[in-house]
């Protein structure tokens, strides 16, 4: 077994789920990097990266190591999907602009220009002169008025136009404050939305540990079976695993031969023992299980 080094640790868990995968299948096939490049293709740097994490192994790459690990292709490559999508994610995952967050509303208009002092006409003195708004109106006052003497109302009716200018500007900027406000409350709730949805969606499912296999020897219509199947002509090799494997390590202990660990993998400790119950069985010494194998190991 390899003694891998370990996955950077800002690798998407993913990612790392699937080098994770073929790390082991890699194990388990038993092959080296030199005889892997040469059985698919592709280079031993390209499988040193690709199985340290630094680089993602294309489709091709995982089909052709789960064929020659003897693993299941479709889980694989499930996990190679799942696994580019979270790259391309974390390619593309830089800051984007974020808005000023603020809304500029037109500045506050200026008060009128100063206004200017008419001439007293036939007034005393202490008499308060008429202020001239023909600037800001269009429409010179006195004309408007129809007299050229002062008029008492002439002040409160530029504090009014100034007040209502006042008034409008701010109820403009309000208008565009509010504006602002409902548009980030909704950014808000879908953010939120999309936060929940990404919290609750199923994801791919985590690597599990392999599962454990037990040995409950029976004899049934003269043949002897251990619990975890029933096959007769399952076809097994180095790099198989599954519950036929197990059955077969299983049979093999209580045969007398050391398969290893029953742990459901056909590896090179099961492949000896198979070959030493073929020699003592006077069958093809090939390390391959087959129906006349699976015979001599139930009878």
């Amino acid at each position: 077994m390899s003694r891998w080094k370990g996955l950077p640790e800002e690798l998407d868990p993913h990612v790392r789920q699937l080098v994770v995968r073929l790390r082991r299948v890699k194990d388990h096939s038993g092959l080296s990097l030199r005889r892997l490049a040469a059985q698919t293709g592709y280079s031993t740097s390209s499988w040193e990266r690709y199985l340290a994490g630094r680089s993602l192994p294309p489709r091709e790459a995982v089909e052709a190591m789960a064929r020659l690990g003897g693993d299941d292709a479709t889980r694989l490559l499930a996990l190679h999907e799942v696994a580019a999508e979270a790259w391309g994610k974390g390619a593309d995952r830089q800051s984007e602009p974020a808005g000023d967050g603020t809304a500029g509303g037109p500045d506050p208009q200026s008060p009128p220009p100063g206004a200017r002092t008419g001439a007293k006409t036939g007034a005393g003195p202490g008499t308060e002169p008429v202020t001239d708004l023909g600037t800001e109106l269009g429409t010179d006052l006195r004309t408007e008025l129809g007299t050229g003497a002062p008029r008492p109302h002439g002040r409160a009716l530029r504090v009014t136009l100034i007040a209502g200018s006042v008034a409008l500007v701010l109820a403009v900027a309000a208008a565009v404050l509010l504006a602002v406000r409902l548009t980030d409350g909704e950014g808000g709730a879908a953010a939120a939305d999309l936060t929940a949805s990404a919290a609750t969606a199923p994801g791919p499912p985590e690597e599990s540990e392999p599962p454990r296999y037990t040995c409950r020897a029976e004899r049934i219509d003269g043949r002897w079976y251990a619990g975890n199947s029933r096959t007769q002509k399952a076809i097994l090799a180095n790099g198989h695993a599954g519950p036929e494997v197990a059955e077969a390590q299983c049979l093999l202990r209580d045969a007398g031969l050391s398969p290893g660990a029953v742990d459901g993998i056909f590896g090179p400790h099961t492949e000896r023992a198979v070959r030493a119950l073929q020699k003592r069985a006077h069958l093809v010494v090939d390390g391959i299980i087959g129906p006349h194998t699976w015979k001599a190991l139930r009878e």
